[in-house]
């Protein structure tokens, strides 16, 4: 077991990663030995993981960030960092080790004042680790003066500090940033790799494995949240039963809502589950009396907590509904794959009665419509469109399709 076992199907990152910290390890051990630094390595100051949605490039990113931090007694005896159980790769993993520092958007930008407090910890050795390791999770999401913040950070780093941004593409990162990191692509990975991984790690019977890996279309996170998760199931079931719905005006309004609420839902949940907890470690850490009563001068640090927590909310509520839409472009994909006779397995086999039906009512021309109208509210939502009216008019473009 070593911390590259859960990329799923990325082999070639995988050995890439892997030739990366060996170099890194022997530059370390090196510096602290007073060796000779070697001549040639793999290893650079920055890096930028792309992919698909479900790929796994924080996974991946998080997993190489717990090799450098390796401390396993095996590498002095020529074993590779990034064994997966010692306190530097399980920290690291976990996201507690004191020179990981993770980044991750929490509304629809990172904003400057979110990066401040890391891009000047960058500049800092190591406390206990081995590197000083900034992980990026969104790096599209920066916005220009963010962005501009991590390109002065990345221009010129401090000797053991390594940046690991994430993005979609490689377009989505400035170009200047983009120039000075080594770029690794992940692919989306097979369903049978996906479905095994659900077996193997999770306990997953194989049958809903295969099942949550077909539907995700091999999306790792979202797989194995259909496959532990009887509530994301539901959701999926009522998403899939929407275009059966879209008959007349009132249905289609009423079906955005539903969609809407639902999202809103998800992230009220998830607010519950974290925001009371975050505001009382806040509090004690700020020294509240008893009673909650806070020291003078510490409004504004709960107000700011506040404020992150509301971004949050709104980011969750917007992931949810993109879950659902993804789940209808797949559902309008397998029709367009029956009306063109095509062999493709179908993502959503358990929906095959709804399928033929609006296969055999319908023409792949207004299947494609639907789809755009899909994409189209889903760019709607990024531009930060009010969600109720972007879902409602995708909802009367489906059903006008």
């Amino acid at each position: 077991m070593t911390v590259w076992d859960d990329l799923v199907g990325q082999e070639k990152v995988s050995a890439v990663l892997d030739a990366a910290a060996r170099d890194a390890d022997a530059l370390v051990t090196a510096a602290a030995t007073d060796q000779p630094l070697p001549e040639a390595s793999k290893m650079t100051h920055a890096w930028l993981f792309t992919g698909p949605p479900g790929a796994g490039r924080n996974q991946a990113a998080r997993a190489f960030a717990a090799a450098l931090q390796c401390v396993s007694p095996d590498r002095a005896l020529g074993g590779a960092p990034g064994c997966g159980f010692c306190d530097g790769c399980h920290t690291a993993l976990l996201g507690t080790h004191a020179d990981v520092s993770t980044v991750a958007a929490v509304g629809a930008e990172i904003l400057v004042r979110d990066m401040r407090d890391t891009v000047r910890k960058s500049f800092t050795a190591p406390a206990n680790g081995r590197w000083q390791i900034i992980l990026v999770e969104d790096a599209e999401r920066l916005n220009e003066k963010s962005a501009n913040a991590v390109l002065k950070a990345v221009e010129e780093p401090a000797p053991r500090t390594v940046w690991l941004l994430c993005a979609p593409s490689i377009e989505d990162v400035l170009p200047t940033i983009r120039s000075r990191c080594r770029h690794l692509n992940l692919r989306t990975p097979g369903v049978d790799a996906v479905a095994d991984m659900l077996v193997r790690r999770d306990g997953i019977e194989p049958e809903v494995a295969a099942a949550a890996a077909r539907a995700t279309q091999g999306h790792v996170d979202r797989a194995r949240r259909l496959a532990t998760d009887p509530a994301a199931r539901e959701r999926r079931t009522a998403v899939l039963r929407l275009p059966l719905r879209l008959d007349e005006v009132g249905a289609c309004l009423k079906a955005a809502q539903e969609l809407v609420d639902a999202a809103a839902e998800d992230a009220k949940q998830l607010a519950e589950e974290t925001d009371g907890k975050e505001t009382e470690e806040m509090k004690a850490a700020l020294g509240a009396a008893q009673g909650g009563r806070l020291p003078r001068g510490t409004a504004g640090v709960m107000k700011d907590l506040e404020d992150m927590q509301k971004r949050r909310r709104t980011r969750t509520q917007r992931d949810s509904l993109d879950v659902a839409l993804s789940d209808l472009t797949g559902f309008y994909r397998d029709v367009l794959a029956l009306q063109l006779g095509s062999r493709i397995a179908l993502a959503n086999g358990d929906a095959e009665d709804a399928l033929d039906r609006l296969a055999r009512s319908s023409s792949p021309e207004s299947t494609l419509r639907r789809i755009e109208a899909i994409a189209a509210c889903r760019e709607a939502l990024d531009r930060n469109v009010a969600p109720l009216l972007a879902v409602e008019a995708m909802t009367m473009a489906l059903r006008a399709g």
